[in-house]
């Protein structure tokens, strides 16, 4: 699997920037992508040593759509934790 298929992008919410205090960044990642090609990829793009990589599946919920209601499955998500010992990834883009 190739690096920039393995990393989609990161994720960018609440929770994600609180859990920056601790130097942990959160990325949404593909589903079949293991926790060392993920730590491979981030080490490769960015100029880090990662400590430590969690990842968590996150099932699609069913909703109603439409006017007759009709229930859709949103797509599952994989989500990866990142603990970094060196290095701080630029998540916001300086002017």
């Amino acid at each position: 699997m190739k690096i920039n298929q393995v990393i989609n992008r990161p994720i960018l919410t609440e929770k994600s920037t609180s859990l920056l205090k601790n130097n942990f960044y959160m990325f949404k990642v593909d589903k079949n992508a293991n926790k060392y090609q993920i730590k491979a990829a981030l080490e490769k793009l960015y100029p880090v040593k990662v400590a430590e990589v969690k990842v968590v599946n996150r099932q699609g919920k069913v909703r109603k759509v439409g006017r007759k209601q009709v229930k859709k499955q949103l797509s599952t998500k994989k989500i990866a934790f990142i603990k970094l010992k060196e290095g701080k990834i630029e998540l916001f883009p300086q002017a």
